[in-house]
């Protein structure tokens, strides 16, 4: 398995994290981030849906709009800024405290016409919950996606990383 050197970076770091880039082919590729954390599965569900804003790698929005989402079946996933507006992804799968699921194409992937589901699963653990995030994208590349699967892995990684700091500064706070 070969590991970037953010994902080294971040493997120690608070809290843990995995990033890995799990099948690339012409198709696509489908890239999965793991990080442990010790608040229960449903204190990580709310600073998800609830405080995303908060969390999320501000350059990684369009124009470090306030971000949302709207956890339905058919919500958004959205950044406003005055009179700009863009919608991430579209919520598709809400289980509350358990799993959500959104499709879309996420930054520069939605200009290429690629597509993805993103799929956060946030498992209860002895020692708090292990959120997984996977993101499959599908789509055309002429260049293939052999060298973008890896950025996606480390994009996704820096995404993963702004929840379990922030769980773990709220922890402090409380």
């Amino acid at each position: 398995m070969k590991i970037s050197l953010l994902t080294l970076l971040m493997l120690f770091a608070q809290p843990v994290l995995l990033a890995e880039v799990v099948h690339v082919d012409e198709h696509g590729f489908q890239v999965t981030n793991t990080a442990t954390v010790q608040q229960s599965p449903d204190q990580v569900w709310r600073a998800l849906i609830n405080d995303v804003d908060q969390w999320w790698p501000k350059d990684h929005t369009w124009w470090r709009g306030a971000l949302s989402i709207e956890a339905s079946a058919g919500g958004c996933f959205c950044e406003v800024a005055d009179d700009r507006s863009a919608q991430h992804m579209d919520i598709r799968f809400v289980d509350p405290s358990k799993r959500l699921i959104m499709t879309g194409g996420l930054g520069p992937l939605q200009g290429m016409g690629m597509h993805g589901a993103l799929d956060w699963t946030l498992t209860p653990i002895p020692s708090g919950t292990q959120i997984t995030l996977s993101y499959s994208v599908v789509g055309i590349h002429p260049q293939g996606f052999t060298d973008l699967a890896p950025v996606v892995a480390d994009v996704q990684a820096l995404q993963l990383a702004g929840l379990s700091t922030y769980l773990s500064a709220k922890t402090t706070q409380d």
